[in-house]
């Protein structure tokens, strides 16, 4: 049995533990926010957070999640999270969608280590992959979560 918290939740799982995160998220735990791209990864889409830090579920063995805290795009539900899906419906980021919970969980990843990255940084640190090419839209929701974050904390913030 493996034993982690999963969006608060705490979970017991009996699979092989070789088996990626990515799986048994999906297929035990019926998380289908979290997507399968490539199965190496390189692109993003299974992209969770494990321990605050953002990870690619598909590389991940569940071994790995013994005793820690996973967040996927079902739970996200942080300060920064809620900035990030606001910016993201009001920039209408997504074009097909398959990639965005994997880019939104590793945007959010990003403000909440750095909560004014610059164009350099997102470019760095963003590498998830989308085939629709939403990179434009990406980088400017990015900015504008971070703008809204910074409002917010200084309580200028509207709803």
């Amino acid at each position: 049995m493996t034993s982690f918290k999963l969006n608060s939740e705490q979970m017991s799982v009996s699979a092989d533990p070789d088996t990626p995160l990515l799986w048994v998220l999906r297929d035990v735990l019926n998380a289908k926010g979290t997507k399968f791209g490539c199965g190496a990864g390189l692109c993003g889409a299974c992209t969770i957070h494990m321990d605050g830090k953002p990870v690619r579920s598909c590389t991940v063995p569940l071994r790995a999640a013994q005793d820690r805290n996973i967040v996927t795009i079902e739970g996200l539900s942080s300060n920064v999270g809620r900035h990030v899906q606001k910016a993201w419906q009001d920039q209408s980021v997504a074009q097909c969608g398959y990639c965005q919970s994997g880019m939104i969980m590793a945007a959010t990843a990003l403000l909440e280590s750095n909560a004014s990255p610059n164009a350099e940084t997102v470019a760095l640190e963003i590498t998830n992959i989308c085939r629709c090419g939403t990179y434009g839209r990406v980088k400017q929701a990015i900015g504008i979560a971070a703008e809204n974050l910074a409002k917010d904390l200084s309580g200028e913030a509207q709803s």
